[in-house]
């Protein structure tokens, strides 16, 4: 089966436009009504789920073949099945603790994924209006602009981002592994919203971006974006990037990384 991968990201920018603007101007509104997930400190709110209900519902009027992982909503069946099937992955709100403070670091994420590779992302974030977009084999753009990735690749030179799970005895271990690589590197930024942090690395405002413990539609759609900017995005000891780990860098700085992590404890966070 052919599939217009051009047809998938316009689509993909249609829809994460609509639902930008949804949980930009329901903010006020939206953060009054607050639920809790995985902990007390792991929020969703009625935006969350107004803008996966929107997002969902437009992917299936257009392609009702599909198949669709939701964050909020969970996996829904399209009507085709075998190879060469699509799968869309969304996240409605990417920071979701920043959007309920009014912190404009947050997006809507979307990828489209065949056959277990990824094909198609999108990341948008409301506030700032920029949007980042990636095809397969096709490039990584920011509005328009092509993206390069990071020219640094030296640790000590190195700006790193990462994030903090939920769960408060793990973030503590993380802050260890944190207290560890901030003398080795630039310095450490934490932003709080995974897929802006993959596009950070493929803009090149920061160097590097790991994260332990993310769900598949934290890094789909930004994970597109920075390897089509030549930024080596995998996980650890050459497994692909997922729950164990999600890192983002230039290939040259990659390995060093790497490494520095794992004598840093981080397969015990």
């Amino acid at each position: 089966m052919s599939v217009d991968l051009q047809q998938l990201l316009e689509l993909a920018i249609d829809l994460t436009g609509q639902a930008g603007t949804l949980v930009r101007d329901s903010r006020d509104r939206a953060i009054t009504e607050v639920d809790t997930k995985s902990s007390s400190t792991d929020v969703v709110t009625a935006a969350d789920k107004a803008a996966e209900r929107l997002v969902v519902d437009g992917l299936l009027a257009a392609r009702p073949g599909d198949a669709i992982l939701g964050e909020e909503s969970g996996d829904h069946a399209g009507t085709e099945v075998g190879a060469g099937t699509v799968r869309w992955i969304l996240d409605p709100i990417d920071g979701t603790v920043n959007y309920l403070y009014g912190i404009p670091q947050y997006a809507v994420s979307l990828a489209a994924q065949i056959d277990g590779e990824m094909v198609v992302g999108v990341v948008r974030n409301p506030v700032s209006g920029e949007v980042y977009t990636a095809i397969r084999g096709g490039g990584a753009y920011r509005d328009g602009i092509r993206l390069t990735g990071p020219g640094r690749t030296e640790l000590a030179q190195a700006l790193v981002a990462t994030g903090f799970a939920y769960d408060r005895q793990r973030r503590a271990r993380q802050a260890q592994v944190v207290a560890g690589l901030l003398p080795l590197a630039r310095d450490i930024r934490r932003f709080g919203a995974a897929a802006l942090d993959l596009c950070a690395v493929a803009e090149g405002r920061v160097d590097a971006y790991y994260e332990r413990g993310i769900q598949p539609w934290d890094h789909a759609a930004g994970g597109l974006v920075a390897t089509e900017a030549g930024v080596r995005v995998a996980g650890l000891r050459g497994a692909p990037a997922g729950r164990e780990l999600v890192l983002a860098a230039a290939p040259a700085l990659f390995d060093t990384l790497h490494d520095t992590l794992v004598e840093l404890g981080i397969e015990k966070v």
